[in-house]
């Protein structure tokens, strides 16, 4: 297994987690974990491969990847109860999520000779486009969006930072860790100190 291989699936087993325990606050039955869970599994992956005319899409390719999904739902279903924050639970295990996504998706757009900005975009779309339906559908204000918070951001700078390690320094063979080192870094950030970009407030038109 490439280390490409190992990222996509450690993503979406981590996504798949955070689709559950989304599922567990909504009070959903089994089949709606493993649907919220595939969902926010393969969901940026597939954006990204449909993207990039990369047939077949990597979870038709494999279906293990859905499988790992629904049993990462399984287990979620009988154990999210044993979670004091399920909440918070999802917020960091999304960032842990996010982090790996990122590098997959720079990973898989390096692979293929992609220039730098659809590298990046690949990235921020494999991190993002999952999470960001996941919490669309089940009705909750999207953590992609949330005023205050380092998401894309920080998808963007982990998959800059990828392109930038590969660019500049091609003999070093660490550039996705660095890329999701960076991603989880400025997500923690966020999370822990509320670092976060400038936000637009309106002002009343002077009289």
């Amino acid at each position: 297994m490439t280390l490409v291989s190992l990222l996509d699936y450690l993503s979406v087993i981590v996504f798949a987690i955070t689709g559950a325990l989304v599922a567990s606050r909504a009070q959903l039955d089994l089949v709606g974990f493993a649907f919220i869970a595939c969902l926010t599994a393969v969901g940026g992956g597939t954006i990204r491969d449909l993207l990039l005319d990369r047939f077949p899409i990597f979870w038709i390719a494999e279906p293990s990847y859905l499988g790992a999904a629904a049993i990462a739902a399984l287990l979620v279903f009988f154990t999210a109860h044993l979670l004091e924050s399920r909440r918070r639970a999802m917020v960091w295990l999304d960032s842990l999520a996010l982090a790996i996504a990122v590098a997959a998706g720079a990973g898989v757009a390096l692979n293929l000779e992609q220039g730098p900005v659809v590298v990046v975009l690949m990235g921020m779309v494999t991190g993002c486009m999952g999470g960001l339906m996941r919490d669309v559908v089940v009705g909750d204000v999207p953590l992609v969006l949330k005023q205050g918070e380092l998401y894309v951001t920080a998808a963007f700078a982990g998959a800059t930072t990828a392109v930038l390690f590969k660019t500049y320094l091609p003999d070093l063979p660490y550039y996705l860790q660095a890329c999701a080192i960076v991603t989880f870094v400025l997500r923690a950030g966020s999370v822990l100190f509320g670092w976060h970009l400038p936000v637009y407030k309106s002002t009343p038109p002077k009289s």
